[in-house]
């Protein structure tokens, strides 16, 4: 990122006169306005989510054991598919839980 002048003190005609002027709070919110743009605009893309998730990716966004996925399993609490040994969950119903926990935390 290239810091110009005019970019973070718009109002400042001659920017001499910056080495002698103290940094103000309205200075500081127009550089974090500034840096917040800045990182919003160089932040690459999140990758989107598979549409089918293994059970290593589910624990892994869920943040749970495999013993905890096991009983969701056995419980019903959560759908997937399985073919051969390999359990599947539908990356749509993952993140209706995730958004689900989000909302319920204090």
């Amino acid at each position: 990122m290239e810091l110009n002048e005019k970019k973070l003190f718009p109002e400042v005609q001659n920017p001499e006169l910056l080495q002698y002027q103290l940094v103000t709070k309205k200075d500081l919110l127009n550089f974090s306005n500034l840096l917040i743009r800045e990182i919003q605009l160089n932040k690459p893309a999140a990758e989107p989510l598979k549409k089918w998730l293994r059970s290593v990716d589910v624990r892994n966004l869920l943040n749970i054991s495999s013993a905890t996925l096991q009983n969701f399993r056995v419980n019903n609490s959560i759908k997937y598919t399985r073919i051969g040994s390999i359990f599947y969950y539908s990356s749509e119903d993952i993140q209706k839980i995730l958004d689900k926990t989000h909302t319920q935390k204090p």
